[in-house]
C-alpha cells in the first residue's frame, strides 16, 4: 500500500473500542466498527493446542479472572500464561478491564467497571468472521490490523505464529497487498521473514518501541531498511514530535524529521496510542491533540482508544477543507 499524499487519514480501533468496552471482547470489536473505525486492531496470541486468539499479553492474569478459576496453573513467576491453556479452558474465563498488575484496581478507573460476567476471549476465527458479517451486512470495507505478538517467545514454546497467522489470514481470503489488512510486528527480524521467507504479500508496518533499538529503527537508515520490507511505520506518537519554536505557536509541537524521513522513504505513518485519559500535559484534549496530528504533524493514521473521537476529528477537517 503506496502513500497517497492528501488521502484522508485511517482511524485504527487500538483493541477495538477500549475505551468504551474491555479490550479485544468481540463486544468491543463491533462497537468500534459501529463507531466508524477503519480498521480494528488483533493482538494475537497461541493456546496449548496451537489455536490463535486475539489477546494483547502472552500472560492473562491483568485482563480476565484466570487466577480464580485455574488457581494451580500459575507459573514459578506468579503469571498465567496463554500457552499452558487450550481453548477450551480459555472459554472458561471472563475477560475485565484491565487491571494493575497484581491488584483490582483498573488501570483507566472511569472505564467500563469491573465485575460484569460473560465477556469472552475470542478466537482469531471468530473475529474475523465477525468482521467479515458486519462487512457484508452493511456494505462497508473496514479492515483488520494484525500483531504477531512476541514471535521469540513463541519461537521457544515450539511456536511459529507468523505462519499460523498468515495461514489463518490466508483462509478467511487476506492474500494480497490490495485486501483490506496491515500486519504488524515490533520484530524487524521477523517482520523481514515474513515478507522473505514466508513470502507474505500483505502490507507490513513495522512497530516502534520507544527504546534504543527503536531510535536506531527511526535514523534516516533505518527508514530506508525498514522501506525494503513494509509499507509502514507505527511509532508511538511522541517519537514524531518537537517542541514548537514558532514565535507565533498555533500549536505547542511541531513535526519531528522523522515524519519527513518516513514519508520520503515511502511509509505511512500510524502512530500508537491516541486515549482521553491518558492525555500528555501539551494536549488539552484528544480532539485537540488528534486535530494538531492529522494536521500539523500529517500522519496517516492513528491507534485510537475512542474510534468515535477520531473519526469525529478527521471527518470534521475534511468537511472544513472542502467548504
Amino acid at each position: 500500500m503506496t502513500r497517497q499524499p492528501g488521502a484522508a487519514p485511517i482511524v485504527i480501533a487500538h483493541r477495538g473500542a477500549s475505551g468504551y468496552l474491555p479490550e479485544h471482547t468481540l463486544e468491543a470489536k463491533a462497537l468500534a466498527y459501529g463507531l466508524g473505525a477503519d480498521f480494528l486492531e488483533q493482538d494475537v496470541i497461541a493456546t496449548r493446542d496451537g489455536e490463535l486468539v486475539v489477546l494483547h499479553d502472552i500472560y492473562l492474569d491483568d485482563v480476565t479472572n484466570v487466577a480464580e478459576r485455574y488457581p494451580e496453573r500459575r507459573r514459578a513467576d506468579g503469571r498465567f500464561y496463554t500457552v499452558d491453556f487450550d481453548v477450551a479452558e480459555l472459554r472458561q474465563l471472563d475477560i475485565c478491564e484491565r487491571r494493575r498488575h497484581g491488584t483490582n484496581d483498573s488501570v483507566y478507573p472511569a472505564r467500563f467497571p469491573q465485575g460484569m460476567k460473560g465477556l469472552r476471549i475470542a478466537t482469531l476465527d471468530e473475529e474475523l468472521e465477525l468482521v467479515h458479517g458486519l462487512n457484508r451486512s452493511t456494505g462497508r470495507r473496514v479492515g483488520i490490523y494484525p500483531e504477531i505478538k512476541d514471535p521469540a517467545w513463541h519461537s521457544r514454546h515450539g511456536i511459529d505464529l507468523a505462519s499460523l497467522l498468515l495461514r489463518k489470514l490466508e483462509d478467511h481470503g487476506y492474500r494480497t497487498a490490495d485486501d483490506a489488512v496491515f500486519v504488524q510486528c515490533f520484530d524487524p527480524a521477523e517482520l523481514h521473514r515474513v515478507r522473505t521467507a514466508l513470502g507474505c504479500r500483505l502490507n507490513l508496518v513495522q512497530l516502534v518501541d520507544r527504546d534504543r533499538a527503536g531510535a536506531e529503527l527511526l535514523t534516516s537508515e533505518g527508514l530506508r531498511r525498514i522501506a525494503e520490507f513494509a509499507q509502514g511505520l507505527g511509532p508511538h506518537y511522541s517519537q514524531l514530535v518537537v517542541p514548537s519554536t514558532a514565535a507565533e505557536q498555533r500549536a505547542p509541537i511541531d513535526a519531528s524529521p522523522i515524519v519527513a524521513n518516513a514519508h520520503a522513504a515511502g511509509l505511512v505513518l500510524h502512530p500508537y496510542t491516541f486515549r482521553r485519559d491518558d492525555l500528555p500535559a501539551y494536549a488539552p484534549s484528544l480532539e485537540q491533540m488528534l486535530e494538531w496530528f492529522f494536521e500539523r504533524i500529517g500522519v496517516d493514521g492513528v491507534f485510537c482508544d475512542h474510534p468515535d473521537v477520531a473519526v469525529r476529528t478527521r471527518d470534521r477537517l475534511r468537511s472544513a477543507r472542502v467548504g
